[in-house]
């Protein structure tokens, strides 16, 4: 199935299916928000002979500890969908990353591995996060997210609004101020507004606000925003609001078909608010 409209290209597929169909340099921005150990039935494998380059120097695959990082999904799938990343976004781009403890560790391994530079490590701080109620642990009160670039140019020229950066402001969050430099460390409630839940929900959706901060720092009115997981379709929703050709990819018919939704009300927002500006 698929949903093409005005700016929005939306597709039930494995993202693994769905990306070598692009062309190099394509995207202007991607927003991921990977399942944990996303993986596919696909048949893709490493080439035993092939070297890495990361670390400062070249890593065989066949050695002791790529033979045991091989077999492990989660490390094969992040590897495989960073690198067709890597592939299809502009020089002038950038990947942002989401993450916890569970993934955090193979997305930053697999961009270095890949040439993909970390500009910088967001920590998104969820100051009112659901208590840990066995009480056996730390309560977990925030994600990382990684905002990486191409890397290997001489001359680094991906797009950073720092202006806008530094204007934006939000009065729910405690630590940026209007007209400071933007820090990384984010706070924004993890709070989902009514509009936000109206048709539905996913269990990992975050705040609309998140987004909208992602394409302050780094988006591109008019051109290519690509979410390969689109779940509740939120990124998407946020690129649309900001000017951007939105494109995206989610497997399961229960979040395509809530995506679907919320896309189309947005679009029908968007052309209304256009009409009454008229």
């Amino acid at each position: 199935m698929e949903y093409i409209d005005d700016k929005i290209n939306l597709q039930q597929k494995d993202v693994f299916e769905a990306l070598p169909s692009f062309k190099d340099n394509f995207f202007d921005l991607c927003v991921v928000d990977p399942p944990y150990g996303a993986s596919t039935t696909r048949n893709w494998k490493y080439n035993g002979k092939e070297k890495l380059q990361g670390f400062g120097g070249d890593w065989k695959l066949t050695s002791e500890a790529w033979d045991l990082l091989s077999q492990n999904d989660s490390f094969e799938g992040t590897y495989t969908w960073l690198k067709e990343l890597k592939r299809v976004i502009k020089p002038t781009g950038s990947i942002w990353i989401h993450s916890t403890y569970h993934n955090a560790g193979f997305v930053n391994v697999c961009c270095q591995l890949l040439g993909l530079e970390i500009i910088n490590e967001i920590v998104w701080y969820k100051r009112n996060s659901f208590p840990n109620l066995s009480g056996r642990r730390l309560t977990a009160s925030h994600e990382t997210i990684l905002w990486v670039h191409k890397g290997g140019e001489k001359k680094r020229e991906y797009v950073f609004n720092y202006e806008d950066s530094k204007s934006y402001f939000y009065s729910s969050d405690l630590l940026k101020e209007k007209g400071k430099q933007m820090r990384t460390v984010w706070d924004i409630p993890n709070n989902k507004g009514k509009d936000e839940m109206q048709f539905g929900s996913h269990p990992t959706q975050k705040p609309l606000k998140v987004s909208e901060r992602i394409l302050t720092v780094a988006g591109v009115r008019g051109g290519n925003l690509l979410v390969p997981f689109v779940g509740s379709g939120t990124e998407m929703i946020a690129g649309l609001k900001y000017g951007m050709n939105v494109f995206g990819f989610e497997i399961e018919t229960e979040y395509f078909d809530l995506a679907k939704k919320r896309l189309k009300n947005t679009l029908q927002e968007t052309k209304t608010q256009l009409f009454q500006a008229i």
